[in-house]
């Protein structure tokens, strides 16, 4: 959970957790600092919490005096990495324009467009350039990857290996550890040896079998699948 900030009372001590904070007094600028400390913490010990980043950036709109850069680029890092939840939009929707303008961010919007449109090979190579930024978060590369995979097993039964490298960004000796992986804890399949012309069975899901799917009600909206083409770009 959160970590704990004291706060005097006559006659007792009480303590209240970010959350806590957050619910009780959310427009209260007395708490931006423990709110920017808690991001720091999230980073750290890969935990999120986006009611609490969400409340900063309300607080910085009315301090904007006051607002971290940083801090705001460490949120928008960790909200690209909860994809597919639409968390990097509503954050973005807090942030000023011209803070937005700023290089760092206009990298993250750019980022975020690429993970949108299912254009990974140019996410990838997008991140590369600007490592400074997206590797100040411990966990973004695997973040990402895992939405990747995600978006694949929503579109396909089986995936050609050269398209699952471009896609998650990892080749050779490490893909093949990583799907060493998968195959044991995951329930892939491997067709085939080791080459280009290998084939990665994902698992069956309601949206790669939708004989599997039980209730047309429950069936995802159009507007997110529109949004992962092309794979590839």
């Amino acid at each position: 959970m959160g970590r704990e900030r004291e706060a005097q009372k006559p006659q007792q001590q009480v303590s209240y957790t970010v959350e806590q904070l957050v619910a009780v007094n959310p427009y209260n600028p007395d708490i931006l600092p423990d709110l920017e400390n808690y991001v720091n913490e999230q980073v750290s010990s890969q935990t999120y919490s986006l009611d609490a980043n969400l409340c900063l950036l309300r607080l910085y709109q009315f301090e904007p005096e006051r607002m971290n850069t940083q801090i705001v680029a460490r949120i928008l890092i960790k909200a690209l990495m909860a994809m597919p939840a639409p968390d990097f939009s509503l954050c973005l929707f807090l942030i000023p324009e011209r803070v937005q303008m700023e290089e760092q961010f206009k990298t993250l919007i750019v980022l975020s467009h690429y993970l949108e449109t299912g254009r990974f090979r140019h996410f990838w190579d997008e991140a590369a350039k600007h490592r400074h930024i997206v590797e100040a978060v411990p966990g973004f590369e695997q973040a990402i990857q895992a939405y990747a995979i995600h978006v694949l097993s929503l579109t396909y039964q089986k995936v050609p290996r050269p398209v699952l490298a471009e896609v998650i960004n990892i080749k050779g000796l490490s893909l093949d550890k990583f799907l060493e992986h998968q195959v044991t804890n995951c329930g892939w399949i491997l067709e085939g040896d080791q080459g280009s012309g290998q084939l990665i069975v994902l698992p069956r899901n309601e949206f790669n079998h939708p004989e599997l799917k039980k209730n047309a009600a429950d069936s995802i909206p159009l507007e997110h699948i529109t949004r992962i083409f092309p794979i590839l770009g």
